[in-house]
């Protein structure tokens, strides 16, 4: 019987020491993490837990999308209030918010923003290559910076511009559109962000 007994407490001592071995080994720690992910929940398993924990990243590095040279005026102005006195601030570095409603369908070199309450607009036109807009923002909150300007062009010029922006946004011109010469004020943009 002795030996019996023997055979079996030799065999409780590898079991033992095997079951040693696997707790300090890499796929054990593989395997405890898996049972960390697979949760409490029946059928929530490592791919799902994977899929939160990748949309979870995702959430956080998409709340908002920097363009360009960072932001310097410590608070953006209303649209609206930027165009009731356009002449104060023409040359001067100014921060605007509001809604995206147009963006350079062809380039990325220019986006509108409206004043969500007025649905005033001002125009934010970039040098080609220094910040491409997407051309999916339509829709989101932006803040942009840059230096105010203002252009008078002649009849000929808006005719001109107009004709170009439809081109560029695919839609039909009517030159009957254009009445006269205009007074137009727009950012030359230095930065932006896009915040939703």
């Amino acid at each position: 019987m002795a030996g019996v007994f023997g055979m079996v407490r030799g065999k409780r001592e590898c079991k033992e020491r095997n079951s040693e071995q696997i707790r300090k080994s890499p796929a054990h720690h593989v395997r405890f993490y898996y049972a960390l992910l697979r949760g409490p929940l029946p059928g929530f398993g490592y791919n799902q837990a994977m899929r939160w924990m990748f949309l979870f990243a995702f959430c956080l590095t998409a709340a908002e999308v920097k363009l360009g040279k960072p932001l310097t005026v410590a608070s953006p102005l209303p649209v609206s209030k930027l165009l009731a006195e356009p002449e104060s601030y023409v040359g001067k570095t100014v921060q605007v918010k509001g809604r995206v409603t147009e963006v350079c369908q062809m380039a990325g070199c220019w986006t509108s923003l409206a004043d969500p309450e007025t649905n005033k607009m001002i125009r934010v036109k970039v040098n080609d290559g220094e910040i491409v807009f997407p051309k999916d923002a339509v829709g989101k909150t932006a803040i942009a910076e840059g230096v105010l300007k203002k252009f008078t062009l002649t009849r000929e010029q808006a005719l001109a511009r107009a004709r170009h922006e439809a081109e560029e946004q695919g839609r039909k011109f009517n030159p009957a559109s254009v009445k006269g010469g205009a007074t137009i004020y727009q950012i030359q943009g230095s930065g932006a962000v896009l915040l939703d």
